[in-house]
């Protein structure tokens, strides 16, 4: 009775230290929050959201951000299954798959403020591509330049989200619709898009509410645009802040995100599951791998090109106006103290944040996955999980402005830390839970029989044969924190101020020399630690098969 006791222990006081956590950085600040637009100083009220809804401007900022989201999910959704399809249904060479592959989530690499100035350089009166051509193909402020951001920025989410579930899909219901005399049309439409509807949808609401709730795209392309976003921001840290109706907007800008949860639970039950995947050979179809490759590569090449700007403008003596090439942009920004003690704060906040943040998912997911002496609980991380999916950062930015305002942690590293693990738990903890459900479910009663407590099974059995998954967790919370800028720009302070929000700061004196030089080193870095934390995986293929 006294080793069952000792080994249902640990995973209680594991248990207990995340209640402790998500108690005072989830429910807490979303509690402020909702007290704030509910309360004044007669008490109780819904006098806020009155005022938000009365002004022209917050029917206007919906409006905007419902159409231009609803158009960015489809077209992204579109294009997302193009790149998936040449992947999964082709015979096109392994290696360009392999690029069209990488390239499709490179942008994941960039924070979405570099969309816009990217977008700036070059579609603008004076951008890369207008000079090319000789004339501006469009007004990039409004709903173009918006759209082209939100499409860069949520693909490589749409892409994962599709080009996974194709692997999944079993391709020998093709051969059986041929046999059954279906044309190509129709043997497309039910082995191929049938299976994927749940999915289509799935990417749209996800790419609907990433777009609805960016802030970094917008402040820089927006114009004179209205979008709730923007209107956000405006309440709480505009020239007149009023935290009582900032907080009613932070509320409203919730609305999307449960439905869209509430969408994707409901569409969930759509989604067609195989008892057997089975391997075949793609057809051969000359037309086909052609014209796939070629659309692939033409998306593809339009996001670079599009991206590439940011390694071409500071690297030019005076854009547009004198295009000798010069390293002086880039020497004078790193050898400028401040931008490099902003580069070293990211660094120290991002891994800082992987490293805590993989500890957080890890506990977590050994509690749902792997401990058995409480199966409410593990119901009850699923809930956390779910629930920070649904929180959009700038709504998380305010909640933690407005609960910790005038503490000991306000303007500190600590602070961004523990915002970004929040923010950031649901997908890494869903991949690890993932992971740890398909290990043998007999190992830690084995362990108990030889004698091992439940912490020594973890250490020298589980954490071994899931370290690749870890590595994978790591890199998710150290990228997303590179390039994060919707939370972080109500928390960050001038002593801790990180490279999204020095970006936001730069652009109101228009140094976008800087902005690229520090585009790059964002991007640099995470490529960078994106390989690093592959390294593991790679090694153990080539052991593998080496064995």
């Amino acid at each position: 009775m006294a080793k069952q006791r000792q080994g249902t222990l640990e995973p209680k006081f594991i248990f207990l230290l995340l209640a402790v956590i998500f108690g005072i950085f989830l429910v807490f600040p979303m509690a402020m929050i909702a007290i704030q637009s509910l309360t004044s100083g007669q008490g109780l009220t819904t006098g806020f959201y009155g005022e938000i809804f009365a002004k022209p401007a917050f029917g206007n900022a919906l409006k905007n951000s419902i159409v231009v989201s609803s158009l960015s999910g489809a077209l992204t959704t579109i294009l997302a299954f193009i790149l998936a399809y040449a992947i999964n249904y082709t015979n096109i060479h392994k290696r360009i798959k392999e690029i069209i592959a990488a390239l499709a989530i490179l942008p994941m690499f960039l924070p979405t403020i570099t969309y816009g100035f990217a977008i700036i350089y070059s579609f603008g009166k004076q951008g890369l591509v207008t000079m090319l051509l000789g004339r501006q193909l469009f007004e990039i402020y409004g709903y173009s330049g918006l759209l082209i951001g939100y499409v860069i920025y949520t693909l490589p989410i749409s892409f994962m989200l599709i080009n996974n579930t194709m692997g999944y899909i079993d391709k020998k219901f093709m051969i059986v619709s041929r046999a059954m005399g279906d044309n190509r049309f129709r043997s497309f439409m039910t082995t191929i898009i049938t299976p994927l509807l749940g999915t289509f949808a799935a990417s749209f609401i996800q790419s609907f509410f990433l777009s609805f709730t960016d802030y970094g795209i917008p402040t820089s392309v927006g114009g004179n645009m209205d979008l709730v976003a923007n209107m956000l921001y405006n309440e709480m840290l505009g020239s007149l802040p009023n935290f009582h109706t900032g907080s009613a907007v932070a509320v409203m800008m919730l609305l999307p995100s449960i439905i869209s949860i509430a969408l994707l639970t409901y569409l969930e039950r759509y989604n067609i599951r195989y008892n057997k995947i089975s391997t075949i050979e793609i057809p051969k179809n000359r037309v086909r791998d052609g014209i796939s490759c070629g659309i692939s590569l033409l998306i593809l090449c339009l996001v670079i090109l599009i991206l590439a700007v940011i390694f071409v403008v500071p690297f030019a003596k005076s854009w547009p106006y004198a295009l000798t090439p010069t390293a002086d942009h880039v020497k004078a920004a790193l050898s400028d103290e401040a931008l490099v003690g902003v580069y070293k704060n990211s660094l120290l906040v991002s891994v800082l944040t992987a490293a805590f943040g993989t500890l957080v998912v890890y506990g977590a997911t050994l509690i749902s996955a792997r401990s058995r002496f409480s199966r409410s609980l593990g119901k009850i991380l699923d809930s956390v999980a779910l629930v920070t999916n649904t929180i959009p950062g700038m709504v998380l930015g305010v909640a933690f402005l407005l609960a910790f305002k005038g503490t000991s942690i306000q303007n500190t590293f600590f602070i961004i830390i523990i915002c970004n693990i929040v923010h950031f738990f649901s997908s890494p903890y869903l991949m690890m839970k993932n992971s740890l459900e398909k290990l043998n479910a007999s190992w830690e009663n084995t362990a108990k029989l030889m004698g091992d407590s439940w912490f020594k099974t973890v250490i020298r059995i589980i954490t071994p044969n899931t370290f690749t998954t870890l590595m994978e967790v790591w890199s998710y919370y150290f990228i997303n924190a590179m390039v994060t800028v919707s939370a972080v720009i109500f928390i960050a302070g001038a002593r801790t101020m990180v490279i999204t929000t020095k970006i936001k700061e730069l652009q109101h004196f228009a140094d976008f020399n800087e902005i690229f030089v520090l585009s790059i080193l964002i991007l640099a870095t995470n490529i960078a630690a994106k390989g690093l934390f592959k390294l593991p995986a790679y090694i153990k293929r080539k052991t593998t098969k080496k064995g």
